[in-house]
């Protein structure tokens, strides 16, 4: 079996080597190698047969594909009707490896030890991390720390939308982002593009954070706040142009249908929509293992990286035309309503 990894892919695992090894371990242990090495093995059909939870089995099974040691076939939109194949020659690889005598583990060395050589035990549900993570937030406490710890992820998305301004926003008035959190993203936004005016579109308890991040930035005539649910009601109208940062991959894929198809019926003719996450690549395996790892024991989420074709198809689905992916530390898929 020979796996090919560039030097970034390569980091990846070694960062997280210990945390691969308790996935593998436990995949071995629990006899999930022996059901996946003849394969194609239907995820639901495996969660009955080894009595685990059908949403934990996915991240874990997540986690190994993300090794590149596990084909994934995804068609629907049900996840219990996803198959799994192995690489030739898993089990016995990692019977070589991690068999009975070859490691012994000690779970204290590890700080996510609540999950580490437990991992049998939370796909059963018997092991869960949800007392310390609450998703969706349910209290203005909890959405304003959860809005502001990804805002301190945005840089690959700053950077890409920095990367192509002139292309994204000469002809744009007024851009609405939607999940746009406490408005970090617009305001470097607005200081490329001194034409627009772009508001934050969140939950209400989020109104406090962006007035703190306009008068920090310095936008105090162009960067505004509509509170909503986009669960409760249809997206606002009046802009020519939408953006999804990190939003739509914490939902299922009826959910991010849903959006996509609000943004459709909200944007003006000719409008633009932008679509910028974290998108399944070879390349990026240290986002794809740690979260999936870290959301096996978290029923609350049902957050999972997709391939930027599902995005791609589902705009043309919908409508929209002229698709492209603009490159970057991550793709920004952009699509524009027919004028």
């Amino acid at each position: 079996m020979t796996v090919h990894l560039s030097s970034r892919a390569l980091m990846s695992l070694l960062v997280n080597g210990p945390k691969a090894t308790d996935v593998l371990q436990t995949a071995l242990d629990m006899g999930l190698l022996d059901a996946l090495d003849p394969g194609p093995a239907r995820l639901d059909e495996l969660a009955t047969r080894f009595g685990v939870l059908p949403l934990r089995l996915y991240k874990f099974l997540d986690c190994i594909e993300s090794l590149g040691l596990l084909v994934r076939d995804e068609t629907a939109d049900d996840i219990g009707a996803t198959s799994y194949q192995a690489v030739s020659g898993l089990r016995d690889a990692v019977t070589a490896v991690l068999g009975p005598d070859a490691i012994e583990r000690d779970r204290d060395r590890y700080p996510w030890r609540q999950l580490h050589g437990r991992l049998a035990e939370s796909l059963r549900g018997d092991v869960s991390i949800d007392d310390g993570f609450t998703w969706p937030p349910k209290t203005a406490a909890q959405t304003a720390e959860f809005e502001r710890s990804m805002a301190l992820g945005l840089g690959p998305a700053i950077e890409t939308v920095r990367r192509h301004a002139s292309q994204l926003w000469s002809d744009r008035h007024r851009l609405l982002d939607v999940g746009g959190g406490d408005g970090t993203l617009v305001a470097h936004i607005l200081d490329d593009a001194p034409a627009l005016r772009a508001d934050v579109y969140n939950l209400p308890a989020v109104a406090p954070l962006v007035a703190a991040t306009r008068a920090a930035r310095g936008h105090p005539d162009r960067l505004g706040f509509v509170g909503g649910d986009f669960f409760a009601e249809p997206l606002p109208g009046g802009y020519d142009a939408f953006s999804f940062v990190r939003v739509l991959h914490d939902w299922p894929n009826a959910v991010a249908r849903q959006l996509v198809q609000q943004a459709y019926a909200a944007l003006e003719p000719g409008g633009l929509l932008l679509i910028c996450e974290e998108f399944r690549t070879p390349d990026r395996l240290a986002m794809q293992f740690f979260w999936s790892y870290f959301l096996i024991g978290v029923d609350s989420s049902v957050s999972r990286l997709r391939e930027v074709d599902f995005y791609t198809e589902l705009l043309t689905e919908v409508g929209f035309h002229h698709v492209a992916v603009l490159p970057g530390t991550w793709e920004l898929v952009t699509a524009y309503k027919p004028a």
